[in-house]
C-alpha cells in the first residue's frame, strides 16, 4: 500500500487526530518523572501505551530523544516499534534538509525498511530547494512511506521567509505548488506542514493533493474550531496535531484530554 492509502485507512478507522510525543522537561515533570533517560522512556512509551489503540498517528519529536545521546535514540527506536505494534502510523519530526549524498543518508536513516529508526513519514525542510529532497522522496515512495515538507510553519519567526515574494508568489506557495505538481508521480506521498496559528496562510492550498500536517494547536494558540475557516475545502486532508495540551497533564489525563480533541474533530469534517 502507498502511504496515502495507509494514512486514509488509519484515519477512517480512528479519526484524523495526530498526537505529538514531545517529552520535554515540563511534560516529564507533569508526569512525576525526572529529566532522565528512564523518565523519557516512561513518558514517551506510556503515551503510546495509553493511546495507541485509539489514535491514528503519533508525531515523536526527535530532538527530545537526541538530547540524551545514544540512549535517547534507543528509546526512540522502541517508541517507533510501539507505534507500529499498536497499528498506528508515525510521523517522525526531524526537519532534515540537505543535498545529494547527505539527503540520501537521511533517507536511509529514517525511511529505509532496514533502518531501526524507520518511521511511516518524516518532516523535511526545503530551504535548500524542494528538488534537494528528491532522494528522500524517492525512498519514501518506493517503501510506501511519506514526507511532510515545511511550507507555512506555526512559529511567527518563519513568516518573513515563508511569505517572501518570489516571482509574484510567496515561498510557501512555491513549495505547495512544486509538491502538488509532483504528487501524481509520487503516489501522493508528499504532504506539507502548515500551522494552525495563521488567519491568513498567504498561500493558496485549495488545489493541494496530499496530506497536510497542522501543528500549533493548543499551546501555540491554534484551535480545532478555527481550522475549517482557514483551510476550507481541503479540511479533509488535515492531520491536526496536538502535543502539550494532551500529554502535558500527566498519564492519568491522557485519554480524557485526547477524547476532548477527538470529539472536536467534527468541526473540520
Amino acid at each position: 500500500m502507498t502511504y496515502a492509502e495507509r494514512l486514509n485507512a488509519a484515519t477512517e478507522a480512528r479519526g484524523n487526530l495526530c498526537v505529538g510525543i514531545d517529552p520535554m522537561p515540563s511534560v516529564l515533570s507533569a508526569w512525576g518523572l525526572g529529566t532522565t533517560v528512564a523518565g523519557l522512556e516512561a513518558c514517551s512509551r506510556g503515551i503510546v501505551e495509553e493511546l495507541g489503540a485509539h489514535v491514528a498517528v503519533f508525531k515523536p519529536q526527535s530532538a527530545f530523544f537526541e538530547a540524551f545521546g545514544s540512549r535517547g535514540m534507543a528509546v526512540l527506536e522502541r517508541v517507533l516499534d510501539d507505534i507500529r505494534a499498536a497499528g498506528a502510523l508515525s510521523v517522525l519530526d526531524v526537519k532534515r534538509g540537505d543535498i545529494g549524498s547527505s539527503m540520501t543518508g537521511y533517507a536511509a536513516a529514517y525511511l529505509d525498511d532496514a533502518s531501526p529508526l524507520r518511521a511511516d513519514a518524516i518532516t523535511l525542510s526545503p530551504y535548500l530547494g524542494v528538488g534537494s529532497l528528491l532522494p528522500a522522496i524517492d525512498v519514501a515512495v518506493a517503501s510506501g512511506r511519506g514526507i511532510y515538507v515545511l511550507a507555512r510553519t506555526s512559529n511567527p519567526d518563519g513568516e518573513a521567509i515563508q511569505t517572501a515574494d518570489v516571482d509574484g508568489a510567496s515561498v510557501a506557495q512555491h513549495v505547495v505548488d512544486v509538491i502538488a505538481t509532483g504528487n501524481p508521480g509520487w503516489d501522493h506521498a508528499v504532504g506539507v506542514v502548515i500551522g494552525a496559528t495563521h488567519r491568513d496562510l498567504r498561500c493558496d492550498i485549495s488545489g493541494f493533493n496530499g496530506s497536510i500536517l497542522v501543528p500549533g494547536i493548543g499551546a501555540q494558540g491554534g484551535t480545532m474550531e478555527g481550522i475549517r475557516a482557514v483551510f476550507g475545502a481541503v479540511s479533509h486532508l488535515l492531520l491536526p496535531t496536538v502535543s502539550r495540551d494532551i500529554i502535558g497533564g500527566g498519564r492519568d489525563e491522557l485519554k480524557n484530554r485526547a477524547a476532548r480533541f477527538t470529539s472536536r474533530q467534527l468541526s473540520i469534517e
